[in-house]
């Protein structure tokens, strides 16, 4: 039984090095990054990740340690994969709108202000670079 405890340790402890690893990436791209649309991708992927690796060491542990299930666990990160992709979705669409009503408050980023909607597309969608930009001219 003490090689099983082992393993069962091993594998709890890289899970979540490996998730605080994946968190502290998440954290420090929200607070590096420049625009709000940058800055989403870090809480959403990384972080995101990160926490669900900290829940299945947990449930790993608690599994293969004690010898018991730990449904708490598995619905939080049942929960945390639906709901972050959902909630980045919904602050994306929030601002590329306000853009497109050109929100002073807010800063276009590196790929330009949105292009006015021609009815062919929805209010949430972001086409491209603009022309003159630095991330359209950086491609060329």
């Amino acid at each position: 039984m003490s090689g099983l405890g082992t393993i069962a340790e091993f594998v709890t402890a890289f899970l979540i090095v490996l998730g605080a690893l994946f968190a502290l990436v998440g954290s420090w791209g929200l607070v590096r990054l420049p625009t709000l649309m940058e800055r989403l991708h870090g809480p959403t992927k990384a972080t995101t990740l990160g926490v669900g690796a900290m829940l299945v060491g947990s449930m790993v542990f608690f599994r293969l340690e004690r010898g018991e299930w730990s449904g708490q666990e598995l619905l939080i990160s049942l929960f945390l994969f639906i709901t972050a992709p959902i909630a980045a979705n919904m602050m994306a669409k929030v601002h590329l709108h306000r853009l497109r009503l050109s929100d002073d408050a807010i800063s276009p980023g590196q790929a330009g202000v949105p292009p006015e909607p021609d009815g062919k597309a929805g209010w949430s969608t972001y086409d491209a670079p603009q022309p003159d930009t630095p991330v359209a001219t950086s491609r060329k």
